[in-house]
């Protein structure tokens, strides 16, 4: 059985196809820009199909997540925090918890062996933790987006940044800027900021062995290594074992494949029902 996730995001619209609720047959993302994210969702699926060879009628179940409501072709819509879960544990087997790191908010979750959330926390209306943060940052500093990583890691004096307000965090990064602090040292920083927020909200739910990054920022190999830092100190003075944090190549597209899952578990109970 073939089915289908779409993930509608703040800057990118994520699809998969999927046989059986676990073959990826297909992949692909829509930068939506100021389109119109009905007509990005509509013209990105049909690219989907064509390149995986397929037709419409072929594909069972289409469902979509985060702002999905929009996609009006869909067959139904699963909360964006369930399909992250299950997405999350397909990429990463053996995953206790699943850590979503999007464009505003983050969320955090404990999940069971079937990718099920049991408890979530999520970060406030501030956007300090978020990937649009730290567009605007890396805009600041005269970066692209996919140099805030690598720079980070080659920080020897990380600086520290507000973790409380965006507005505040982007005021210290302009003084340190004319202060003449150094780029990576900023970005280290403003991880490690990030990164204390991300690891309070999976202690919050309980959160212990591996945690599955997802959504945009899960591909920031900075960022990545900040949790990874903090959850060793942690580890260090408290008897609680430390998070063990995964970021899989896929990681932004574990929306769409939690959705494509999903489908296929809501399709065959449609099936059942109606054979009975």
């Amino acid at each position: 059985m073939i089915t289908a996730g779409i993930d509608v995001g703040c800057s990118l619209i994520k699809f998969a196809l999927m046989r059986d609720g676990a073959e990826l047959l297909g992949k692909r993302a829509e930068k939506i820009r100021k389109r119109d994210p009905r007509a990005v969702a509509a013209e990105g699926y049909a690219e989907l199909l064509e390149d995986c060879g397929l037709r419409r009628e072929q594909v069972r179940y289409l469902a979509t997540t985060g702002e999905g409501e929009l996609v009006d072709f869909r067959t139904g819509h699963f909360y964006g925090m369930t399909t992250h879960a299950r997405g999350g544990l397909h990429l990463v087997a053996g995953a206790g918890a699943a850590l979503d790191i999007g464009a505003l908010h983050a969320r955090a979750m404990t999940i069971d062996a079937k990718g099920r959330v049991l408890q979530y926390r999520m970060t406030s209306q501030c956007a300090s933790g978020s990937g649009q943060f730290l567009e605007n940052i890396s805009r600041y500093l005269g970066i692209s987006i996919d140099e805030i990583g690598p720079l980070s890691l080659e920080s020897k004096n990380p600086e520290s940044c507000s973790s409380i307000c965006a507005v505040l965090a982007e005021t210290d990064v302009i003084n340190m800027v004319s202060r003449g602090i150094p780029r990576e040292d900023i970005l280290k920083g403003i991880h490690l900021s990030i990164g204390g927020r991300l690891v309070k909200l999976l202690r919050a739910c309980r959160a212990q062995g591996r945690v599955a990054l997802t959504g945009g920022l899960s591909q920031d190999v900075g960022l990545l290594a900040a949790l990874r830092e903090l959850a060793a100190a942690e580890e260090a003075t408290a008897e609680t074992p430390a998070c063990d944090f995964v970021a899989h190549p896929d990681g932004i597209y574990a929306g769409a494949l939690g959705a494509a899952i999903w489908a296929d578990f809501r399709a065959a109970r449609m099936e059942e029902r109606r054979v009975a």
